[in-house]
């Protein structure tokens, strides 16, 4: 596994942790680093995407939320939901992961963490994202999935 993958499911574990606990993300972090094994890239990573998540979670609440119709961002699982906050942050931020790629990546995280459904549920709300955003490109433009 690359270190960026293993950079995203760490800070999935680290964000949902901070939820559950309620602790500031600078302990959750340190208490997860003692924890579990991870080489410095994974750990760097991790770190910016926990970062970024909290620092921009209002807007990107926002942007799940117009997204996912039929439900409100309190009634989505822990899981599911920190899933799409990763990558919503990735597809918005500066420079911007290609959206397929932050898909993707989501879909896989979704699957190997979530319950049955979320990988479907990801890809839908992720799909709303793009669209709403304009960011979604043509299958000619797509770019080459070399970020994982």
């Amino acid at each position: 596994m690359g270190a960026r993958r293993k950079g995203r499911e760490l800070a999935l574990q680290v964000l949902y942790q901070m939820e559950i606990t309620n602790e500031p993300s600078t302990r959750a972090l340190q208490g997860f680093w003692e924890s579990f094994e991870s080489g410095p890239a994974a750990r760097e990573f991790a770190r910016s995407l926990v970062d970024g998540v909290i620092e921009r979670r209002a807007e990107i609440d926002a942007l799940i939320a117009a997204a996912s119709e039929n439900w409100r961002v309190e009634r989505l699982s822990r899981t599911d939901l920190n899933v799409l906050r990763i990558a919503v942050h990735e597809m918005t931020k500066s420079p911007p992961l290609p959206v397929e790629i932050a898909v993707d990546e989501a879909i896989e995280i979704a699957r190997k963490f979530g319950t049955q459904e979320s990988a479907t549920f990801v890809n839908g709300v992720l799909d709303q994202v793009a669209s709403h955003l304009g960011l979604k490109t043509s299958p000619e433009t797509k770019p080459a999935h070399g970020d994982r």
